[in-house]
């Protein structure tokens, strides 16, 4: 199997800084959105988050990165190196520090480390919210850096003078030249915290774009990329692990969480990873529920299924329990996979694909209405004394896949018509693996 991460060639510019200086305020403040999780205790960020922006009209790659600590732990120490790796691979670098504190031996530090990026660096004085503030930035051009600016992430001042500084260094410095993209698959990663979501990705991307760790929760803002597979292109979301409401004690959390829902309207298949040890839990319904409303297509990945060779029938026992506990996902594919060794993984994508395809797939009317015809005579309409009759059916919509049919009384149309109606469409038009929503309109 072939993988083929995708990198587009934008002038990239990475925000680094020690935590709680504000570098996601100001990623969200030039990505003019909240894109980045900001929130007052430090260390909110720990994977690296990355959009495309526009600066003066050209297009830049931006990346938050996680603070930088002197005293670590093992994950504190992933969140640094993934910090210093991007700021090896930016071609500008805004070192954010705060007005308001001295700098101290984590500062001192980590600009020692940042000396050698002195022609690609622009130290930034954060959080001048006042005049008197404005006096104690000069305090900082003791440093010795060719750029240094202050700002104010959080209420916007002087940030069009540090736009100006970023295209000016655009325009001297980058060679590069954005690839034309053509629209592919975008498929999100949602489940439960430890279930091996930010494995899958950085599998996918050849690269350890998010933080593995065993303590949940690890990942908070949703992580993307781009990789290419028979010629389709795909882009890619990592979310943070969805727990249950009462378990969410926190305000990172929530919005973390948030975003990973608000993930299923951006893609349009959803790889919902299960734990295959654990099977499949309450939240897990409740997730699959959500991707089923926005007739996303969904596949059951059952993650760490290289554990469970010792049982014999192992998946196949979770599988028929998967069918038996969740009846509302019968077409959904479930599908074995070791994101730690990629077994498995070319099964998905193919399925991924093929579900894709679903999704996109339009049936004209003469032929809906031709299938119609013939689903009548199988099984003809219970009237139960009404005289309901279906007139005709169009497709209404793709990617979600919506059918609307028109018939002379919609008061005692029979649900379970509507049932044998979706089978159908499923199974006789090419639409076994997708969700399908069917309307009914009364007319005359």
């Amino acid at each position: 199997m072939t993988l083929s991460p995708i990198k587009e060639r934008l002038f990239r510019v990475a925000i680094l800084g020690k935590p709680n200086v504000g570098k996601s305020t100001l990623f969200n403040r030039l990505l003019g959105r909240r894109r980045a999780i900001t929130d007052p205790a430090p260390g909110v960020t720990r994977d690296p988050v990355e959009a495309e922006c526009l600066i003066k009209g050209s297009r830049i790659h931006l990346v938050d990165t996680g603070g930088y600590k002197v005293e670590m732990n093992d994950l504190e120490k992933e969140v640094r190196d993934l910090s210093v790796k991007n700021a090896e691979d930016a071609d500008l670098i805004l070192f954010l520090v705060d007005v308001r504190e001295e700098l101290n031996r984590e500062d001192r530090e980590f600009i020692e480390g940042l000396r050698k990026y002195q022609e690609k660096l622009i130290l930034v004085v954060n959080k001048v919210d006042n005049s008197k503030l404005e006096q104690s930035f000069w305090n900082f051009m003791e440093l010795g850096f060719d750029h240094v600016i202050w700002i104010s992430a959080v209420h916007g001042k002087n940030i069009e003078s540090l736009k100006n500084l970023i295209f000016k260094e655009y325009n001297e410095s980058f060679q590069g030249e954005a690839p034309s993209l053509k629209p592919g698959i975008r498929l999100a990663i949602l489940g439960k915290p430890n279930t091996g979501k930010s494995t899958l990705l950085n599998y996918l991307l050849n690269e350890q774009k998010s933080i593995v760790s065993k303590e949940p929760g690890t990942t908070r803002d949703t992580i993307e990329g781009l990789f290419r597979y028979r010629d389709i292109n795909f882009q890619v979301i990592d979310t943070a692990g969805i727990r249950r409401k009462n378990k969410v004690t926190d305000s990172v959390e929530y919005y973390a969480v948030n975003r990973a829902i608000k993930s299923i309207n951006e893609s349009d298949i959803v790889l919902l990873i299960i734990d295959a040890g654990n099977g499949l839990s309450e939240q897990d319904k409740k997730i699959a529920s959500l991707i089923i409303k926005k007739g996303k297509g969904i596949i059951l990945v059952l993650n760490k299924c290289d554990l469970l060779r010792s049982v014999p029938n192992q998946f196949q026992a979770i599988q028929d329990r998967i069918r038996f506990l969740f009846p509302v996902l019968e077409y959904a594919p479930i599908l074995p996979l070791s994101a730690l060794t990629g077994e498995g993984l070319e099964k998905v994508l193919a399925t991924v694909i093929r579900i894709w395809r679903q999704l996109n797939l339009r049936v004209t009317t003469p032929a809906l209405n031709r299938c119609l015809k013939q689903w009548l005579i199988r099984y003809p309409l219970p009237t139960r004394g009404k005289n309901i009759k279906i007139r005709y059916g169009t497709q209404i919509g793709t990617n979600p896949v919506k059918f609307i049919f028109f018939i002379n009384q919609r008061k005692g149309f029979p649900r379970v018509y509507q049932k044998y109606m979706t089978n159908r469409i499923r199974e006789d038009l090419g639409f076994n693996n997708v969700p399908v929503s069917l309307d009914f309109k009364e007319r005359l």
